[in-house]
């Protein structure tokens, strides 16, 4: 029997979910809650097996719960069934300890399968959460391994040492000025705030040692 607890604010999708679920032999949804606190609390009560959870919860939202029943429950698997495509939610909801995320405009397709997966504790993701972590991961791969420079990744490594503008100027026979442009232009490249950014950045891509 897999037993399953379903957390969305709107009662028509609790109502076609537990349509959906309880058509399989062996699937019962065992509790149903409006708002985050009341699925925590309802999660703890029944301990299903897997959690629906719509991120867009009331009074606290999917990432809180998803963290918080898998604190608690940690064999309680947790499926996200919501209309939310955002890499960094996405990413914030597995940290959190979802290992399914269904959008709701695949349920038809998609459901049954994650139910499925997350019940012998596999991880399930449709294909366009895939894409879209993906997409994601190769923006960030692109940004950290190379949109500088060499002429920028020598500036890096020296701010990085500790010298200043002036003497990255003389000791790479630049102006001040073109040492200052080079600079912004990697504050821009790398969205860094500070110099503790470029810092980090450097340690990170082996400019400099740690």
């Amino acid at each position: 029997m897999i037993r399953i607890l379903i957390a969305d604010d709107h009662d028509i999708v609790r109502a076609g979910l537990r349509r959906i679920l309880e058509a399989h032999a062996n699937w019962e949804v065992v509790a149903e809650a409006g708002d985050g606190k009341d699925a925590i609390r309802k999660a703890v009560e029944t301990k299903p097996d897997i959690v629906v959870i719509d991120y867009s919860l009331p009074m606290l939202n999917g990432t809180e719960v998803t963290r918080e029943i898998r604190s608690r429950l940690p064999k309680t698997e947790v499926l996200i069934f919501t209309m939310h495509d955002n890499e960094r939610l996405i990413e914030d909801l597995l940290s959190a300890g979802a290992r399914g995320y269904v959008l709701k405009t695949d349920a038809k397709q998609y459901l049954v399968e994650a139910i499925e997966a997350l019940a012998a504790h596999k991880p399930y993701f449709t294909g366009k959460v895939s894409k879209t972590l993906l997409d994601a991961y190769l923006a960030r791969s692109r940004v950290e391994k190379g949109p500088l420079t060499n002429r920028e990744r020598e500036v890096v490594q020296l701010i990085a040492e500790g010298y200043t503008n002036k003497q990255i100027a003389n000791l790479l026979h630049l102006s001040l000025k073109t040492v200052e442009t080079h600079r912004a232009a990697i504050m821009r490249k790398l969205d860094a705030s500070s110099t503790a950014d470029l810092v980090r950045y450097a340690i990170r891509n082996k400019i400099v040692e740690a």
